[in-house]
């Protein structure tokens, strides 16, 4: 293997440090994980290693990056001008549909049609893209001539503690399951999965073999990202993958000038980095990547980047986005009659703090407003400590509500199950779709308890959890996770289909990924029938009217996000400005609708 030689790269030392071959990049949306694994590719490459990059991201913009034609074909391409680098960007949407015909395909002719589409809505969620795009790496970490080929495989987008759990359990390779009604897990008919057992197995050891498997956590020098980073690791790390590198990306140089935004931001951003949780701190190393005026796109802005030294970016004049603010969306909900109003967006974009303004707007208007959430990183109380006392506020725990579901369901469906039985139900259960439908519940009892009400629910279920509940209740595993229907979700399912009942929120960053993101969210929302309202583009730079040189150049940038959301956007889009400081309490929150 050839000696790596970096030269005078100064940024991800710590990644391209004593390299691994397999080198797994992960994050939540909009972190940079692409750049920063297509950078680390371009070094590896450079240094006379053979490179393969692989991505199954479905908002991936690999091409993109490496300044390429969209790929035609799913087989690793050369990426013009790095001689040793090929890339190859899988579709997990394609995947997981391939995946669903296997599984659903003996089915069809045998079972009724109302059946079968049950069963592809079970296996239309994020478990099934997670286990499909799985079954990519598998190929990739257990083939010889991969192995034979490339020196390291970078991806962008590591599989997730849910599936590495599920894919090991032993008993999903138990014969029983074939004829045992709880052998159907979120991902299917466990016995579709067995004849992938061995492959599983010497790809599960790779992951956790720190001499073959790096993982690198991606995150922003933001508490809520390097919160999110922080549970990450601890998921991964309690399922073997110890071996982990650090990424914060996108952290601003020290202001040359006076502009208060720039000043700001680099404030906040030195605190979050002065309270890095401790299992961040313990990483194998911490790379600090500076805020690049525009993101690297193509070969030569990827090595200028690496060198620490991109191209220089002109300066430019930003118009401030023409769209409506905050308040007048609160004016008008509060015109019209007691609405549910729901924001929905990845995690990340501020949701919880639109949530709260909305509210506490509404409630200074005189109007009963009843404020809920469930998002496990944001503190409600945190963010609205001091609400008038027309505003009630609630907090519906995730963890309790999908404790005491799981056991609800061992007790009935998993009481006369053997024990290996009983653990892969148990697994079954931890899988995002029984947090959605235990949490859809509480909420249905929320939105019944505040008739006559306003009600703003931070966090909503997606399409996908909206059709699992509504799916035929003779699929077996349905009648486990639905329980049968309550009178309190049903009255919800109607007020839902009500546009005037519901109102839908999209919150997402003026970014690429995140808006990538909150389409694919709105599409999945349309397989229900449901439609937002409304989108806001939070944390807009374009509004704040910086004269920073490298914010303003992003703000720039923004203009075609803007345009994709107001595209998007049924209801003329609403902005929300980039805040010095974060929005919290009702002085802060006020800011953001007056």
């Amino acid at each position: 293997m050839t000696s790596l030689a970096l030269g005078d790269t100064r940024l991800l030392t710590g990644v391209l440090a004593a390299p691994t071959p397999y080198l797994f990049f992960t994050g939540k949306g909009g972190v940079g994980k692409t750049s920063c694994a297509a950078a680390t590719a371009v070094a590896l490459a450079d240094a006379g290693r053979r490179v393969l990059i692989v991505s199954t991201d479905p908002a991936s913009n690999l091409a993109e990056v490496f300044g390429m034609p969209e790929p035609t074909s799913s087989s690793p391409e050369p990426v013009p001008g790095v001689p040793g680098l090929d890339v190859v960007d899988i579709d997990p949407a394609a995947a997981a549909a391939e995946y669903r015909e296997r599984v659903v395909g003996p089915y069809r002719g045998l079972l009724p049609a109302d059946a079968v589409a049950s069963i592809e809505e079970e296996l239309s969620g994020s478990c099934t893209v997670e286990v499909a795009a799985f079954n990519e790496f598998v190929t990739l970490l257990t083939s010889e001539d991969v192995a034979a080929t490339y020196d390291h495989v970078v991806f962008d987008t590591a599989p997730t503690g849910h599936t590495l759990r599920l894919l090991a359990l032993p008993a999903a390779w138990t014969g029983f399951l074939e004829t045992n009604t709880a052998g159907v897990t979120c991902v299917g008919p466990v016995s579709a999965l067995g004849h992938a057992q061995e492959s599983y197995a010497a790809s599960l050891a790779a992951l956790r073999d720190r001499d073959r498997t790096t993982v690198v956590l991606v995150a922003r020098a933001e508490a809520s990202s390097l919160l999110e980073a922080a549970r990450a690791a601890t998921d991964l790390a309690d399922l073997g993958m110890t071996q982990q590198r650090l990424v914060i990306n996108g952290v601003l140089a020290e202001p040359a000038g006076d502009d208060t935004t720039a000043i700001a931001r680099r404030a906040r951003e030195a605190a979050a980095l002065d309270e890095l949780p401790a299992v961040l701190s313990a990483a194998t190393s911490v790379d600090t990547v500076p805020l690049l005026a525009r993101a690297p796109i193509g070969v030569a802005a990827l090595r200028a980047a690496l060198a620490g030294t991109p191209a220089s970016h002109d300066v430019v004049r930003v118009a401030a986005p023409d769209l409506d603010p905050l308040g007048s969306l609160v004016d008008e909900l509060a015109e019209g009659e007691p609405c549910i109003v729901m924001t929905m967006g990845k995690g990340g974009v501020g949701k919880t703090t639109i949530a709260a303004a909305i509210a506490l707007a509404l409630a200074d208007r005189g109007l009963p407003v009843t404020l809920t959430t469930t998002d496990p990183a944001a503190h409600i109380t945190g963010v609205l400590p001091d609400p008038p006392a027309n505003l009630d506020i609630t907090r519906l725990d995730p963890v309790a509500e999908t404790a005491a579901w799981t056991e609800h369901v061992l007790a009935t469906a998993g009481a006369g199950l053997d024990d290996a039985a009983r653990d892969l139900l148990t697994e079954d259960l931890r899988s995002p779709c029984t947090e959605e439908v235990a949490v859809f519940h509480a909420f249905a009892r929320t939105v019944a308890d505040a008739a006559d009400r306003f009600v703003v629910i931070d966090t909503a279920p997606t399409g996908h959890t909206l059709l699992l509940l509504e799916s035929s209740q003779s699929f077996a595993r349905q009648a486990v996770r639905g329980g049968g229907r309550d009178d309190a979700a049903t009255s919800l399912f109607a007020s839902l289909a009500d546009p005037e009942r519901t109102r839908i929120v999209l919150v997402a960053l003026p970014e690429a990924t995140p808006v990538h993101e909150a389409l694919a969210l709105q599409a999945d929302l349309a397989r229900s029938g449901l439609r937002p309202w409304t989108w806001v583009a939070n944390s807009s730079l374009a509004a704040t009217g910086t004269t920073d040189p490298v914010l303003r150049a992003r703000a720039a940038d923004e203009a075609r996000w803007l345009s994709e959301i107001t595209e998007a956007s049924p209801r003329r889009p609403v902005i929300v400005p980039w805040m010095a400081e974060v929005p919290a309490g009702a002085g802060g929150l006020r800011r953001l609708t007056g």
